[in-house]
């Protein structure tokens, strides 16, 4: 190919990349945001609005069982434990046989037994030889009299003994019987078979406990006792379902300072369903209630965060979406409270924010 030739292709190729890299801004092609239909039906959102502002207070504690339904067995015998049927955390029926105890006391009480029968037997005897000499004219009515009240005297000298047996679960051969007085759970036991329980001891064998509903006693630091009331809901979450939450409210607070922690002490009273909830787990207890004043608030899960920022997609319709960098005052649960950014009014998108503020803003 000729010079001059191959001079002016050059020539001609270098205007034209001259003229791609002059366009002026404006001419670059621009494609405006827009949601799809698809996109459109799955996107939710909801209108900012004032609420009443609330707060919380998080607390530690632990679970406890409900002392109106705590029972402390003690034995009212001393002896020889012949056997223990049960073990510590076991569920017991009320009347389940807990423990069996030999005792020279109860033989003492079996030697009650049949002499106030033996006592009965005379008497009716009495009576009886009495009576046909009444009828004969051979003893005065004043006999037959005594002889009707010595027989009712030995009738409840009877039936004492005999509720001293049913009350302590007394049986032949000298053997006391533990029985579960409600049903429950073994809490605590201090009894093992073949100890030698004296008859003056004060000690609890067993302690059996019904947590259907149990108790939450957690700490309140004085400068927050100020915010506690009666009745404000509470959430409890457990190390041992750290993604469960358990609902309740406070039930009672207990008005001294311990000396030890320096905090007072409040109640939470709650359902315990398939009894998750042990007496002496740890807990973290958040108690929520109303300040005296309204603020604007959206949920929480409308909130993006991005380069230490916080935003919300206002949506107005599926052409027109802004970003819109918020101020969070707080986070109460599922709400987040906002000091500037928005409106009233403004709808927040809740749902597939994060996809349109990262089409909008990569």
């Amino acid at each position: 190919m000729k010079p001059h030739i191959i001079f002016a292709i050059l020539a001609l190729l270098s205007q034209a990349a001259c003229k791609r890299n002059t366009l002026p801004p404006t001419e670059v092609a621009t494609v405006p945001f827009s949601l799809t239909d698809t996109m459109l039906q799955s996107t939710r959102y909801e209108p900012a609005r004032m609420d009443v502002l609330r707060n919380e207070l998080r607390l530690f504690g632990k679970i406890a069982a409900d002392n109106n339904k705590l029972i402390e067995i003690f034995p009212v015998v001393g002896g020889s434990v012949l056997r223990v049927y049960v073990e510590l955390g076991d569920y017991v029926k009320k009347g389940a046989l807990l423990a069996t105890i030999r005792s020279t006391e109860v033989a003492g009480f079996e030697k009650d037994l049949q002499d106030a029968e033996n006592e009965l037997l005379v008497a009716r005897n009495n009576l009886r030889v009495t009576q046909e000499l009444y009828e004969g004219k051979l003893a005065a009515e004043h006999q037959l009299v005594e002889a009707r009240s010595n027989v009712e005297k030995a009738v409840a000298q009877l039936n004492r003994v005999k509720e001293v047996f049913q009350i302590y679960n007394l049986k032949g051969g000298s053997v006391y019987e533990v029985r579960a007085p409600i049903s429950g759970f073994v809490t605590e036991k201090n009894i093992n078979q073949d100890m030698q329980l004296r008859s003056d001891r004060t000690d609890n064998i067993f302690d059996i406990a019904q947590i259907d509903e149990v108790w939450v006693l957690a700490n309140v630091n004085e400068s927050d006792i100020a915010s506690v009331r009666l009745g404000i809901d509470a959430e409890v979450v457990t190390l041992s379902y750290p993604g469960k939450v358990f609902r309740g409210k406070v039930d009672k607070i207990y008005n001294i300072i311990d000396p030890e922690t320096q905090a007072m002490r409040v109640r939470v009273k709650m359902d315990n369903p398939g009894f998750l909830l042990k007496p002496e787990m740890r807990a973290s207890v958040s108690l929520r209630f109303e300040e005296h004043e309204r603020m604007l608030s959206i949920p929480a899960a409308a909130l993006v965060f991005d380069k230490n920022k916080t935003f919300a997609m206002v949506f107005k319709d599926r052409n027109t979406i802004e970003t819109r960098q918020v101020g969070v005052f707080r986070e109460i649960g599922e709400r987040a409270y906002i000091s500037s950014g928005l409106s009233e009014g403004d709808q927040v998108i809740t749902q597939n924010q994060l996809l349109v503020y990262d089409a909008l803003n990569d």
